[in-house]
């Protein structure tokens, strides 16, 4: 008998550990901010970045079953995996996927009356009742139905026997901005389109992002649906509501180093030499570029955690590797030693926020980047 091969669970050196301590406080956080309403969590794009895997289980055990989702395949990965789950798919797809939706029960997102008619026949086929959420567009712009054709749309919905509506809902376009005066106006219009489609009895009405969860009370109606604060990350900085600051990140990101090495004054480092030594220089470099979700665009920008202490992102990141500047530490760094992306490290903390900062974009993006080839650790 030879050798057994070596395992090759999570070999690559660069990982996003997932901490469900953290998940676990930001939900309780949560669940009070919206007076125990329902919570409709938001899990889309692989829990935004922070492993469905390990998220959606995590969310079934603490009793939230209704997962939002964006398209058809995240909702059958929740599905084959976690029978008890319902999901809510947000995003509009076409009426050729009807059949999908109703062999797998989810309750689709609707705002087209031709997909309507595709999802009461396919349930009719299959001798079922498919649980549908109208759209009602009171000001984001994207999709829904005008609040003027709401009970029009209701009444050809009610008329397909196998169709049945479990909630009215809407989306924020501004709820993470200090100024509130355009999500007054969508709680005006949403709160008069729940007064007048009263008759209908149903079930459920929801708004609520988790900017609003923290800053429109009124908008919580009768569920929220919270998303980035799941994660532990703000919204906007714009928050006004203090309990913001209780949020924890749940996500961080580490590598280690593979290399050091000394180079002279000015030497050009990574491709097209963006960066230029200006004196002698331990450079490290670190499995992670972007094709980890480590954003080009952070290139000679970001700064990262090593032994505690800032340094500097040089040159160009690539797509698998990218340079670290510790010439502060020169004889207490070796290869092999953690390095912190995302996180905290001693009394310092490279956040979310901060690179989103140094980039003109937002938290969102940046943990939503991180590929799929990066193993999430559950802690």
């Amino acid at each position: 008998m030879g050798e057994s091969r070596p395992q090759l669970t999570n070999v690559h050196l660069t990982r996003a550990f997932i901490h469900l301590d953290r998940f676990k406080d930001n939900m309780a956080l949560l669940k009070r901010l919206a007076s125990n309403r329902a919570l409709f969590p938001a899990v889309k794009a692989n829990a935004y970045g922070h492993g469905i895997k390990i998220i959606a289980p995590a969310l079934v055990d603490l009793g939230y079953t209704t997962l939002c989702v964006a398209h058809i395949p995240e909702a059958i990965e929740i599905r084959e995996n976690f029978p008890a789950a319902r999901c809510i798919i947000l995003s509009p797809t076409l009426p050729e996927n009807a059949p999908l939706i109703v062999e797998y029960d989810f309750q689709p997102v609707v705002a087209d009356l031709d997909f309507v008619a595709a999802l009461n026949d396919a349930a009719l086929k299959k001798e079922k009742q498919i649980g549908i959420h109208l759209k009602v567009d009171t000001g984001m712009g994207r999709v829904g139905i005008p609040p003027e054709n709401v009970l029009e749309f209701l009444d050809s919905c009610r008329a397909y026997s196998n169709i049945n509506i479990q909630g009215i809902m809407s989306h924020f376009a501004r709820a993470d901005e200090a100024d509130q005066l355009f999500s007054a106006r969508q709680i005006e219009v949403f709160s008069a389109i729940k007064k007048k489609t009263a008759k209908y009895c149903i079930p459920c009405y929801h708004i609520a992002n988790s900017a609003a969860i923290f800053d429109l009370p009124a908008a919580h109606f009768d569920a929220v649906r919270p998303g980035i604060s799941i994660y532990g990350l703000r919204p906007s900085s714009e928050i006004r509501n203090p309990a913001v600051k209780f949020l924890k990140p749940v996500m961080s990101l580490e590598t280690r180093i593979t290399q050091l090495k000394r180079v002279p004054p000015h030497t050009g480092l990574s491709y097209g030499h963006a960066f230029i030594t200006e004196k002698s220089s331990l450079i490290a470099t670190v499995p992670c570029g972007y094709g980890d979700g480590y954003l080009r665009s952070l290139s000679n920008r970001a700064e990262v955690l090593v032994g505690g202490s800032r340094c500097r992102q040089v040159g160009r990141i690539c797509m698998d590797q990218m340079l670290i500047d510790v010439t502060p530490l020169q004889g207490q760094v070796k290869t092999g030693d953690g390095v912190v992306l995302i996180g905290r490290q001693g009394e310092e903390e490279i956040t979310a926020e901060e690179l989103a900062g140094k980039i003109g974009t937002i938290n969102y993006e940046i943990v939503t980047a991180i590929a799929h080839r990066v193993p999430r650790i559950p802690l």
